[in-house]
């Protein structure tokens, strides 16, 4: 926990309908970025996708460091850099040059994905994901502490370099996660797990024993954050945020299970399924009171201490997202930050680290 302060920040995907006008986007984007900016919000994050089908997509490096620009001092992270699928020289250094351009408050987040068309276009098998994926984090971060570096891959072989471009602190590395088998990686080997929106709280709940499990059996000190990710919108009035928000969510949802997104799920979980059922204990829609209801236990009961608030989907008119983002920076981020987040989860005897009876909900009623 930084100071046991409770951030809260805003995921800007930049997805959009395919076909639509790059330019205008961007403007709009960035409208979005100079509310959080001046609504007070802590930090902004954007995500990485290849060849996305129904959206167009534009790529994480560039939009965040052009947004850093209006991001005042808000931190700016990735959420998810595919690192399997990249170079981790250039990685490195791509994203220690980030660093430097928002002035030091970099986050790296990270994830194996879970696109085939995209480790396809890589070329990159099935089988190799995990192992590229461990190995291109390992060489990350010896090449960002300036010591040298070894790896003999088929994909990078060094032999002793030092990397130059160094970003000015280690960026914390939050590593996203779906299954059961993720949640132990992240445990393992980054700082904290990036806690996925697409899960329900039950699933949630579930797999953060798991992950305070794996950290005390690797050895792994306590996290000093845990980020929370959720799909919000925020509107005067229960019934104005449903009509605003649904159509959206249910078209990104219907995307992702496209995609694939809910087969890497733990259990039977489905994204193709009606809204009312796709909604429940996982998205926060309604009015500021419905949101504080649904997300303050997770800070108080989880311990959750950097909230990252998804408002925006591709096609809602950016006046809607404004609204909500202004909303949320008004009436529900003040809230969530005027208490520290609960104690981190108290270690139990079983290892979860986490209370049989904490029990957040993650949709609004209704």
């Amino acid at each position: 926990m930084r100071d046991g302060r409770v951030e809260v920040g805003v995921f800007l995907t930049h997805q959009q309908p395919a076909g639509r006008d790059p330019l205008e986007a961007l403007y709009e984007q960035l409208s979005l970025v100079r509310a959080a900016r001046d609504g007070g919000l802590d930090s902004v994050f954007a995500g990485q996708h290849h060849l996305s089908e129904t959206f167009s997509h534009i790529q994480p490096l560039p939009w965040l460091a052009r947004l850093a620009a209006d991001a005042g001092d808000m931190r700016i992270g990735t959420g998810i850099h595919l690192l399997a699928l990249h170079n981790p020289v250039d990685t490195a250094e791509n994203f220690a040059s980030l660093d430097a351009v928002c002035g030091g408050r970099s986050i790296f987040g990270v994830g194996l994905g879970y696109r085939e068309v995209e480790y396809a276009a890589f070329g990159i098998p099935a089988g190799e994901k995990v192992r590229r994926f461990t190995e291109n984090l390992r060489i990350v971060e010896e090449l960002w502490s300036g010591e040298p570096v070894h790896a003999d891959n088929p994909w990078c072989r060094l032999d002793g370099v030092r990397a130059t471009t160094l970003p000015r602190n280690r960026p914390p590395i939050w590593m996203a996660a779906n299954s059961d088998a993720a949640v132990r990686r992240a445990a393992r080997l980054a700082d904290t797990w990036m806690i996925n929106p697409h899960a329900t709280a039950s699933t949630i709940r579930r797999q953060l024993g798991l992950f305070h499990a794996e950290r005390i059996a690797a050895g792994r000190g306590p996290v000093h954050e845990l980020p929370l990710m959720r799909e919000v919108y925020c509107a005067p009035t229960r019934e104005r945020a449903l009509e605003l928000a649904r159509p959206h969510l249910a078209a990104k949802y219907a995307v992702y299970a496209d995609w694939g997104q809910d087969r890497v799920m733990p259990g039977k979980e489905s994204f193709r399924t009606d809204y009312a059922d796709l909604a429940e204990d996982r998205f926060v829609v309604g009015s500021p009171q419905d949101c504080l209801a649904a997300l303050l236990p997770w800070r108080d009961e989880i311990g959750v201490d950097h909230f990252v608030l998804r408002t925006d989907w591709a096609g809602m008119p950016v006046a809607d997202a404004l609204a909500s983002l202004e909303l949320i920076a008004r009436e529900v981020a003040p809230v969530l930050r005027s208490s520290p987040a609960g104690a981190r989860p108290r270690e139990r005897k079983d290892g979860t680290g986490i209370s049989a009876s904490s029990s957040p909900s993650s949709t609004a009623p209704g």
